[in-house]
């Protein structure tokens, strides 16, 4: 069985051959049939460089490199669609994750029949207020609303089985939530693992607070998609049909009593004048406009997906 260790990358020329002679060291003593594809991410140092000269050196090398800065989801989708191994590691290029896990996240796969493990760096070197404590209440929040029990679920360091990331469509900022995507693709074995965290080497992280921000956000979509994303209707449409009928009830009392006062000969206003009116008015345009949102999600889910999301610039030639 081969191994594919997918590595997105941004600006990380200093610790790229470190990287890669410690994974060799690894896949080496243990006899592993590998491949590692680096994708670059839009870097603007000498990353690809670096990466054209390790595959020349080493055909289990594999580099692609996109035309400008996609993000993470994006290179790991790229890589995704690459990988051949029955087995898929992914992990960050800054040396924080530590390649010594893989014969274990093997293991765990292959043995004992995992479709997904993902790392929980327990012990992290990261700043407590910028990192350790928003992490741990993102995680938290993901957790409650996914279901899927993970201590650790922006930890890049994972392992899957194949079947697993052919059948997962990693797009916008999603990497975060693999497992969430994996499970709502009928993978349900997944669990963690404990791995060593290590303090970053060179140069300074490339993600910014905004990163917690988008998460959130992320994570509210991902819950919607997960309960609604497959029949858009059953929420738009049962919104927009209560709202309806609350507003063609109100419209039907204010007509009645309307009635009623002429028949009685009791003194009448204009309906204008009644705020339900307004009410009821604005009440059937809102649930008008939900059930047209339920039809026309409905349409989307029956167009093609979005091509193009990103442009690959270059890849090694041996890919």
């Amino acid at each position: 069985m081969q191994i594919s260790v997918v590595i997105p990358l941004l600006n990380e020329e200093q610790s790229l051959a470190e990287l890669y002679d410690w994974i060799a060291k690894v896949m080496r003593s243990n006899s592993f049939s590998h491949e590692i594809i680096f994708i670059d991410d839009g870097s603007t140092d000498n990353s690809w460089k670096t990466i054209e000269a390790l595959a020349e050196n080493d055909a289990a090398v594999k580099g692609i490199k996109f035309n400008r800065n996609y993000g993470k989801s994006q290179a790991l989708h790229a890589g995704f669609l690459k990988a051949q191994g029955d087995v898929v590691i992914t992990m960050d290029a800054d040396l924080q994750d530590n390649p010594e896990e893989i014969p274990e996240l093997y293991e765990m796969i292959t043995a004992q029949g995992y479709d997904l493990v993902s790392g929980w760096k327990k012990k992290r070197y990261d700043s407590v207020i910028a990192k350790n404590i928003p992490s741990k209440i993102f995680n938290a929040a993901a957790r409650k609303t996914s279901g899927v029990k993970l201590h650790d679920f922006n930890c890049g360091l994972k392992a899957y089985r194949k079947e697993v990331i052919k059948n997962i469509d990693v797009y916008g900022e999603m990497h975060r939530y693999i497992p969430v995507l994996s499970k709502n693709a009928g993978f349900n074995k997944i669990t963690e693992k404990e791995v060593q965290h290590q303090a970053r080497k060179y140069g300074s992280t490339k993600f910014g607070a905004e990163r917690f921000i988008n998460g959130f956000l992320d994570l509210i979509s991902i819950w919607f998609l997960s309960k609604f994303g497959r029949r858009p209707m059953h929420l738009f449409g049962a919104l927009g049909v209560l709202m309806f009928v609350f507003g063609f009830l109100s419209a039907g009392w204010i007509g009645i009593s309307k009635l009623y006062k002429l028949y009685h000969g009791l003194p009448n206003v204009l309906v204008t004048s009644n705020p339900w009116f307004y009410i009821a008015l604005a009440v059937m345009i809102i649930g008008s406009q939900l059930f047209l949102a339920g039809f026309l999600g409905e349409l989307i889910l029956r167009s093609k997906r979005e091509k193009g999301r990103y442009l690959i610039n270059k890849t090694t030639s041996n890919l």
